[in-house]
């Protein structure tokens, strides 16, 4: 299986990679699907059951809404936000689905959205979409929305294929064990050795220009977050937070402002909080590598370009490329979904992303670099996926944040070794994958145990 920093990185939607931007694209190949069979002029009726963790929290995360949005055709990087609530409730209304944009189609919101409490093989994430014309079933195809937006189909999932991409690279890993000889062997740096990779799909140009319209994209969404101000919407009252962070950190460099102190680390939690915030809003994201742990990858880079002295957009290209490789370990060798080993898969993947890609940008070797992403995971493990009222808000909001400081925490005790250590990183992602796999579900982002029940209960 052939991964790419594209993949990791994709420009979507909030709230969620796996419970948002997976079910749109799901909906969305669905409706595609019939376009190419030519039959959607004879839909009459689609059925959509989610199952599992989908069900559990699918309401909080939107993934209702999302999937209605992806039967109308649209997609994750270009649905504009602002236009899913209203297309969801003219369709509640009349009781109407526009299939691909120009289909009427019947959808009575109480029969044909079901929440289902069972799960399907293969992955907590599963949906259903069936498509029935007159008197017959057009299409039926079952999905899984395995983290970070990527979705197979049934047939993939049984195969044990997640992804279709089977070209062959350059210089191929599946541990970290073999990206370190490699880039031994070659004299590579990691960026430099997942550029090469890339080379295979596109030009170096096209790679370039495509990581830095994901850092546009990952700055805009910080932006948005310290413009927006109020309660965040879902019933918990979440009152945003970055807003106001970034004013008192201003004012810090006024005149005459005593007993106050600026740290980078503010900075960082500044970064983190607004990312995720605009996330819970359901604003435009980048997945980086899942939406619930999107902030911690751009509020270090973040942190990086900030109170360096040169930056440049070579350390944007380096930073991506060498956090991509961790990702692609973690992917591999475990998994990015929350609904699959709790938390730990996402905020603790995208801890060690941001390690790595900071230690490479500050000069790291290789080995630094592993130790980096070592560390930054290691620290995660056993961390659980429990959203109070099924919302990516709390705890994840304020995870984003400690985890984001923790990479940079990770990277500089790497920087002072020389890569040497006790546990590998592969050792720590075979351990994410058997936490996981011996975790209790309803800590596996159901909202049935942890903080989520705690919070209730309280």
């Amino acid at each position: 299986m052939a991964i790419s920093v594209f993949d990791l990185f994709k420009i979507g939607i909030g709230p969620s990679s796996s419970h948002t931007v997976g079910p749109m694209r799901a909906a969305a190949l669905f409706a595609q699907q019939l376009a190419a069979q030519q039959v959607q002029a004879q839909v009459k009726r689609i059925e959509v059951r989610l199952y599992g963790s989908l069900s559990a929290t699918g309401i909080g995360h939107g993934s209702d809404n999302a999937v209605i949005m992806g039967l109308t055709g649209a997609w994750p990087d270009t649905v504009a936000p602002h236009t899913i609530l209203p297309v969801v409730a003219a369709l509640k209304q009349t009781g109407e689905l526009l299939l691909n944009g120009q289909f009427p189609v019947r959808f009575d919101w109480a029969r044909d959205m079901q929440l289902l409490e069972e799960n399907l093989p293969y992955h907590p994430n599963a949906m259903t979409l069936v498509a029935h014309g007159a008197g017959q079933v057009l299409l039926e195809e079952t999905y899984y929305s395995v983290g970070g937006g990527f979705v197979v189909d049934a047939a993939q999932a049984a195969s044990g294929r997640l992804d279709n991409d089977t070209t062959e690279l350059p210089y191929d890993f599946n541990t970290a064990a073999q990206l370190l000889e490699l880039c031994e062997r070659h004299g590579l740096r990691v960026s430099a050795l997942m550029l090469e990779n890339e080379k295979v799909w596109r030009s170096e140009t096209d790679i370039r220009t495509g990581l830095l319209t994901i850092w546009a994209a990952m700055q805009a969404c910080v932006h948005q977050g310290l413009a927006e101000e109020g309660i965040l919407p879902g019933g918990l009252n979440v009152r945003r937070r970055a807003a106001r962070l970034h004013r008192s950190l201003q004012e810090l460099g006024k005149p005459n402002v005593i007993g106050s102190t600026l740290t980078a680390m503010e900075w960082v939690n500044l970064f983190a909080l607004a990312v995720n915030e605009e996330n819970a809003a359901g604003g435009r994201m980048v997945t980086a590598p899942t939406n619930g742990a999107a902030g911690i990858i751009p509020a270090v880079l973040h942190y990086y370009m900030k109170f360096s002295e040169q930056p440049s957009d070579d350390d944007v290209v380096n930073y991506l490329l060498a956090a991509a490789a961790v990702g692609i370990l973690c992917k591999k060798n475990a998994s990015i979904s929350g609904a699959e080993v709790g938390c730990q898969g996402e905020v603790g993947s995208a801890c060690a992303m941001a390690a790595a890609g900071l230690a490479e940008i500050l000069g790291a070797t290789p080995a630094q670099l592993e130790n980096a992403a070592e560390i930054g995971l290691e620290h995660n493990l056993g961390l659980t996926c429990d959203p109070v009222g099924g919302l990516v808000q709390v705890p994840c909001i304020e995870r984003n944040a400690i985890a984001a400081v923790k990479a940079i925490n990770a990277a500089q005790m790497a920087l002072r070794g020389d890569g040497s250590h006790f546990i590998s990183l592969d050792r720590v992602i075979r351990t994410m994958r058997d936490t996981g796999a011996d975790m209790h579900d309803k800590y596996k982002e159901t909202s049935r145990g942890g903080l989520a029940v705690s919070a209730i209960e309280c």
